[in-house]
């Protein structure tokens, strides 16, 4: 049996996604999570923030939670340029112009109202929008 079979299926890329909000303490660490819990390794998640607080809300690692997510070990992260030159996809959450822009990539705007300072039922809803927009980017990008 030839060895250049394996190397020849690890070579093909698998898609990335960049979730970006300001905080990087709400929604997009819930859309990463959800994207890395129903893709598994077959798809690059990351997630950042232009503004990156201290912590995740706990709101979020609640809602999370409910839904079988554990968020307790998240730590928002500082928006790279790297970050999104290494990202087929990039989805923003309301970061506006913070957010660089590179030729050849997906750029995708979730409108989605920000958990901050709210508590776990007005987190709820915007979680569940987020799990259906995750699922169906999910679509898209797996054959």
């Amino acid at each position: 049996m030839s060895d250049t079979a394996p190397k020849a299926a690890a070579e093909v890329a698998k898609p990335s996604v960049l979730f970006v909000c300001v905080h990087n303490a709400g929604r997009s660490q819930m859309a990463a999570a959800f994207l890395a819990h129903l893709a598994g390794d077959r798809i690059e998640v990351r997630s950042a923030g232009s503004a990156p607080a201290d912590t995740v809300n706990p709101a979020v690692v609640e809602a999370m939670r409910e839904v079988g997510v554990d968020l307790s070990a998240a730590t928002p992260k500082v928006l790279t340029a790297e970050a999104v030159r290494a990202s087929d996809v990039v989805i923003t959450m309301g970061c506006g112009d913070a957010c660089p822009v590179f030729p050849g990539k997906r750029y995708l705007d979730w409108k989605l109202a920000d958990p901050a300072g709210q508590g776990v039922t007005a987190v709820r809803p915007i979680r569940d929008e987020i799990r259906a927009l995750v699922e169906q980017l999910t679509t898209e990008l797996l054959p």
